[in-house]
């Protein structure tokens, strides 16, 4: 999800235990801008400390530059260049990261890298690089800010249960490095909570839960872990929840399984409250995560986790931007609160969030293929999604544009129905070699509906 151009499940961290390496700046630490804390619980929800997980943010703007010459033990030029580093901070246990800034109108331009210690082993990774333009967004005027503008950030990686850090940031133009780096620069760790964490069901009427897991009925009851899989003569049915007419025979592709965001362990409280919706869904842009592909599928529902919080609380978003996800083991997730039949409007393709759905493969597709499993799991989820309006997924659909780096505000475009991010936005995303498999998952989708 790269442009070409340049775009706590629980409380905020305290400040990181005494350790040998330097200590961390803390969201309570003086300086730091705090984190900013979830709403109270309600009537039988768990308290804020029985929620799993956290975020830790640490200042970045007064680091100062450092002058390196040689190589730089990546793929660096040797040659000098103003580098501003954190040096190696131990910190409270974390498995995500990605870097912040106040204002999301501005490009970073430059190089941010990473490198963390295992938590266990005591091990160092390599150098890593930091997806420093990422191209998820909600549409301008969606009032995706919680209050609150919403922030620049680069794309988060996931690099595993770590508990210290080190960052190095490299500005493009290293003779101007003071101008060009953007203004409130954090960096963000993230902690998912446990790899499986507590399910906590429904939770009691008026709950955040509650309303969560409503949104998908009649496909699961209160409270469910997943929305089982339907055939195709029963899935004639999901076209009413999508507030199609009843009984409207359409081609429509069989339910696949889905794990609802209680199955991924959401908290709820997480989020806005309110669901905001949109057209009915004529369109699907895929994508890939870019946390690249250093996990597990037992690990899945941690990135996810992991992408939400850092979607809501360092990014300020509404709640995690994709409607759904896909690991590299094929399984769905619901992604955005409102239901998975309803046509729920996302932050995932600048400029074409309306009438349209986001599926985002967990991983990175710029030189590793994504799985067979994944790819076909998309086509399935397509099929199903599309047919719930009579969409056919080989067709090309009008989009009206509300404006980005490709096509200007009021545009009408005519898509493809199953596009890829870089169909509506400048950018690298779904990455090259997931984008190659979107002519086949097309002509699959429609065989699942039975065209």
């Amino acid at each position: 999800m790269r442009p070409f151009l340049a775009t706590c499940l629980g409380a905020a961290c305290t400040a990181a235990l005494a350790l040998p390496l330097a200590p961390v700046f803390a969201a309570s630490a003086g300086g730091a801008r705090p984190v900013a804390q979830a709403p109270a619980a309600g009537p039988g929800t768990a308290s804020a400390r029985d929620l799993p997980g956290a975020t830790q943010s640490l200042p970045l703007q007064g680091l100062a530059p450092t002058a390196r010459r040689g190589p730089v033990q990546d793929t660096a030029p040797p040659q000098a260049q103003a580098v501003r580093e954190l040096p190696p901070r131990t910190v409270r246990p974390f498995s995500l990261v990605g870097v912040v800034w106040d204002d999301a109108a501005v490009p970073f331009r430059g190089r941010a890298q990473i490198r963390t210690r295992a938590r266990g082993s005591g091990l160092w990774s390599g150098w890593q690089d930091i997806q420093t333009d990422s191209d998820d967004a909600p549409d301008l005027g969606a009032g995706e800010g919680r209050g609150a503008a919403a922030r620049g950030s680069t794309a988060p990686l996931w690099v595993g249960a770590s508990d210290a850090v080190q960052l190095r940031l490299t500005p493009a133009d290293p003779h101007r490095a003071p101008s060009v780096l953007p203004h409130g620069l954090r960096l963000e760790l993230v902690d998912p909570g446990p790899e499986t964490p507590a399910v906590r069901g429904g939770g009691p009427p008026g709950t955040p839960e509650a309303a969560s897991s409503a949104a998908n009925a009649p496909l699961a009851p209160a409270g469910a872990t997943e929305i089982p899989a339907a055939d195709q003569a029963a899935t004639q049915a999901d076209v009413s929840v999508a507030g199609g007419p009843a009984g409207a025979a359409v081609h429509i592709g069989a339910r696949p399984r889905i794990v609802t965001r209680a199955g991924w362990g959401a908290d709820e409280r997480l989020r806005e409250n309110r669901f905001v919706y949109t057209h009915a869904v004529r369109a699907v842009f895929v994508h890939h995560s870019a946390t690249g592909n250093n996990y597990t599928c037992a690990q899945a529902p941690s990135v996810i986790r992991g992408l939400y919080r850092y979607h809501v609380r360092s990014s300020h978003w509404r709640d995690i931007g994709y409607n759904f996800l896909i690991d590299k083991c094929g399984t769905i997730y619901e992604g955005r609160a409102g239901g998975v039949a309803k046509a729920v409007l996302g932050a995932h393709t600048l400029g074409f969030n309306n009438g349209s759905t986001g599926i985002a493969l967990l991983g990175s597709f710029g030189k590793a293929a994504p799985s067979r499993p994944a790819v076909q799991a998309l086509g399935r989820l397509a099929a199903w999604k599309l047919g719930l309006s009579g969409t056919d997924p080989r067709a090309r659909t009008p989009m009206i544009s509300t404006g980005g780096n490709l096509y200007r505000k009021g545009l009408t475009v005519q898509q493809h129905v199953i596009s890829g991010h870089r169909d509506g936005f400048k950018t690298e995303c779904p990455g090259t070699l997931l984008y190659a498999d979107l002519p086949a998952v097309r002509q699959a989708a429609a065989r699942f509906q039975g065209r």
